[in-house]
C-alpha cells in the first residue's frame, strides 16, 4: 500500500505545516533576544493560558508529569498520604502521586465514560476507610491517611467534578485535576451555575503540552492552574530549584522549567485551540454517525453536562486485538489508551490488587482501541476508517 493511502493514528506535521511562519518566528525571537529560560515568552503564554483556562494562576514547567507532581506538593499532601486515583491512564498519574511521596490507590470507572466513577469513589470513601481516633480518614488497604483525589479527564472528556467536590467536602479532601488531556474540555457546573473548563474546578490542575495533545508543544511541556495564590507561589519555587529569588531558597526543589521557545509556541497554537477542538467535535461527531447502526463497535458516550474536546475517539469491540491487526494490514493506524490498567501493573503489586477489584477498568483495558482522531482528518478518512472496522466485525459475527 502506498504511504498517500494510509491513514496515520495521527498527524503532527499538517498543524506544524500550516503554522510554520509563526513557529520559525518565535524562534528567530528567541536567538535575537537569548531568552532561552523564562521572560516574557513565559510570562505571556501564563496569562494567556490562565485566561484561557479561567484561573487566575498558570504557571509552566517541564512536563504534564512535574506538573501533577508539583500540584501534589504544592497543595500539601504529605509524605505517605493516600491520593485516590483512576486505573485506566497513563502511568505519569501514579508517578507524580510516588513521586510526591503518597500513595495511589485506585478506584473503578464509569462504563459509559471511561472516567472515575462516583458511586464507585463513594464507596471506597464508605466501606474501604476508617476514622482513627483522631479523626483522620484511613485507608484499609494501606493504612494511611487519604487526603486527596485526583481525579482524571481521560480522552478529552471531563469527570463528574461536581459530585466528586461533593464527596471531597464531606470528607475533607483535596481535588487536582489530571487535565493532561482535556485542554479546553467543559463541564455544566451546577455547583458554580456555569460551564467550567478543565483545569478550574479543583485546588489545582495539571497540563501536559506534550506533542499529541491537544494543545501541544515541539517537545516537553507542561503547566499548572490554580486560583490559589499560596499553590501558585509554591509551585513557582518548585519548578526552579525552590527558589524565592536568585540564590535564595525557601525549599529544596526540581529543575522543572518550561523552556521559553516551548512556550512561545504555545502560545501561538493556543490562539487556534478552539477551532481545533471544534474540528474534533466534528470528527467525532461524524464517527458516532457511521458507527451508528452497529452495536458491535460500542462508541464513547458524552453526558449532557460534558462538552468534551476528543483528544482521542475510543471505541469499544470484543475482538480489539484482531481488529488492531486487520486494520493495520489496511494502512490505518490505531492506539490502546491503555492495555494494562495501572492496579495491575508491576510498580503497583505491592497494593495487592486483582483484576475483580477494579472489575470496569479491567475488562475496558481489553476491548478498548483508539481510531485515528486529530483536527485535519478529514470524511473520506473516517469513512474508510468505518468502512474497514465494520467489514472486520461483520465478517467475525458471520464467521462465529
Amino acid at each position: 500500500m502506498s504511504e498517500t493511502n494510509k491513514i496515520p493514528f495521527l498527524d503532527l506535521i499538517a498543524p506544524h505545516v500550516e503554522l510554520a511562519t509563526e513557529l520559525t518566528a518565535v524562534f528567530e525571537r528567541a536567538l535575537s533576544t537569548a531568552g532561552f529560560v523564562g521572560g516574557p515568552m513565559v510570562e505571556d503564554f501564563e496569562k494567556a493560558f490562565g485566561a484561557y483556562c479561567g484561573t487566575r494562576h498558570a504557571l509552566g514547567v517541564n512536563s504534564g508529569t512535574d506538573a501533577l507532581r508539583f500540584a501534589i506538593l504544592a497543595c500539601g499532601i504529605e509524605a505517605g498520604d493516600v491520593v485516590v486515583t483512576v486505573p485506566n491512564t497513563f502511568i505519569a498519574t501514579s508517578e507524580a502521586i510516588s513521586q510526591a511521596r503518597a500513595i495511589p490507590e485506585f478506584v473503578d470507572v464509569d462504563e459509559h465514560t471511561c472516567n472515575m466513577s462516583v458511586p464507585m469513589l463513594e464507596r471506597f470513601l464508605e466501606k474501604q476507610c476508617v476514622r482513627n481516633s483522631a479523626g483522620k480518614l484511613i485507608s484499609l488497604r494501606s493504612g494511611r491517611p487519604v487526603t486527596a483525589v485526583v481525579p482524571v479527564h481521560l480522552y478529552g472528556q471531563m469527570a463528574d467534578m461536581d459530585a466528586i467536590l461533593d464527596l471531597a467536602d464531606k470528607y475533607d479532601l483535596t481535588v487536582i485535576e489530571d487535565a493532561c488531556q482535556a485542554h479546553g474540555a467543559e463541564y455544566s457546573s451546577k455547583r458554580n451555575n456555569r460551564w467550567m473548563k478543565a483545569g478550574s474546578m479543583g485546588r489545582a490542575a495539571a497540563f501536559s503540552f506534550y506533542p499529541g495533545k491537544n494543545l501541544g508543544a515541539c517537545g516537553e511541556g507542561g503547566a499548572v492552574t490554580t486560583d490559589d495564590s499560596e499553590v501558585a507561589e509554591k509551585v513557582r519555587m518548585l519548578r526552579d530549584h525552590g527558589q524565592e529569588r536568585k540564590y535564595i531558597h525557601g525549599l529544596e526543589g526540581y529543575n522543572g522549567r518550561l523552556d521559553a521557545i516551548q512556550a512561545g509556541i504555545l502560545h501561538v497554537k493556543l490562539s487556534h485551540l478552539d477551532r481545533w477542538n471544534s474540528q474534533r467535535r466534528e470528527r467525532a461527531r461524524n464517527y458516532n454517525r457511521l458507527l451508528a447502526d452497529n452495536d458491535a463497535v460500542i462508541r464513547p458516550q458524552e453526558p449532557s453536562s460534558s462538552r468534551a474536546v476528543y483528544h482521542l475517539y475510543v471505541v469499544r469491540t470484543s475482538d480489539r486485538d484482531g481488529l488492531i491487526e486487520f486494520l493495520k494490514s489496511k494502512g490505518i493506524g490505531t492506539g490502546i489508551h491503555y492495555p494494562i490498567p495501572l492496579h495491575l501493573q508491576k510498580p503497583y503489586a505491592f497494593l495487592n490488587y486483582t483484576r475483580e477489584d477494579l472489575p470496569v477498568a479491567s475488562r475496558l483495558a481489553t476491548e478498548i482501541v483508539s481510531l485515528p482522531m486529530f483536527p485535519q482528518l478529514s470524511s473520506e478518512q473516517q469513512a474508510r476508517v468505518v468502512d474497514e472496522t465494520l467489514r472486520f466485525v461483520q465478517d467475525a459475527l458471520i464467521s462465529q
